[in-house]
């Protein structure tokens, strides 16, 4: 069922926008932006253009607006105008809504004739809420199954078990958490995943001179096998994503500066890789990883 909300009007030259959220959590926000806007914005772009386009017969800057129009091409202009009014208009509806996006949305041009309203469509998704369950004793459950010897245990706790190797216990700890969470994951997020794997796999093949179906060939699977494949390791990699990140919050588990120096230090020896990975977004992507896999060790320890 889709759940459908749309924003009243108010001026003239304001935005309004139409929400439909499905049960996937996917949402689809429809944006109907007022000419008189898109006159206006229009107009400021043309100014900016006006320092980049060089037109015959006029210094830069000087050409008019008519003149600048006719150079630049209809969809680099809309491309422009509406690069100046969607962010706000998306930041708006998002804090309005109290929206938590977990990606930033697809927008397509649903129609943008002369002297008429535009119309845009956003797509994104929510986060989708995670049910761990029981997951603390499933996974000490697996773990005892198998006879697996856990650190931090007395001796005769471990009696009657076999050592094994860190990337084991991670296993076994990981295919009893996914048999234990409950999550939908929306098939935007699925989708998202899968097509940035596809694409890292065309960048590997093409560097061996091979094209994609002369590798399909030779694994001897079809488009639509390797596809599914994907969606399935795509869907159990965002749920253990998730589910670390939530045990993470349960559990209180933070990340401290100094580890993640650390990790910038031991990830890399080349100075301007460890320059590039030593700035804000990059220090919060590496303590999310961090967390994760503290979140990990927590399940088997």
């Amino acid at each position: 069922m889709t759940k459908t909300k749309t924003k009243k009007e108010s001026k003239k030259d304001e935005v309004t926008s139409t929400i439909a959220k499905s049960e996937d959590g996917t949402i689809q926000i429809t944006f109907k932006i007022p000419y008189l806007l898109i006159e206006s914005t229009k107009s400021k772009v043309l100014d900016k253009l006006k320092d980049e386009v060089t037109i015959q017969g006029f210094r830069k800057g000087m050409a008019p607006k008519e003149k600048v129009e006719e150079e630049v091409s209809k969809e680099e202009l809309i491309q422009k105008t509406l690069n100046e009014i969607l962010p706000k208009a998306l930041g708006d509806v998002i804090n309005k809504e109290k929206l938590t996006p977990a990606i930033y949305p697809k927008f397509d041009l649903i129609s943008s004739e002369e002297n008429k309203d535009w119309q845009v469509r956003a797509v994104t998704c929510e986060l989708p809420k995670v049910d761990l369950g029981n997951y603390k004793t499933t996974v000490k459950g697996e773990l005892a199954s198998k006879k697996i010897w856990t650190p931090g245990k007395d001796e005769k706790e471990n009696e009657g078990k076999s050592a094994q190797s860190q990337s084991e216990l991670e296993n076994a700890a990981i295919k009893a958490l996914l048999s234990n969470v409950n999550v939908e994951i929306p098939k935007l997020l699925i989708d998202e995943e899968v097509n940035s794997r596809l694409s890292k796999l065309l960048e590997r093949i093409e560097k061996l001179g091979m094209n994609l179906e002369n590798y399909l060939s030779s694994i001897g699977k079809t488009p639509q096998q390797l596809r599914s494949e994907y969606e399935k390791q795509a869907k159990e990699s965002i749920t253990l994503e998730l589910s670390l990140n939530k045990i993470a919050i349960e559990e209180d588990i933070n990340v401290s500066e100094e580890e993640i120096n650390e990790a910038i230090k031991a990830s890399t020896a080349d100075p301007e890789l460890a320059k590039k990975l030593n700035t804000p977004e990059q220090k919060k992507y590496i303590a999310s990883v961090l967390r994760r896999k503290k979140a990990l060790q927590s399940l088997i320890s």
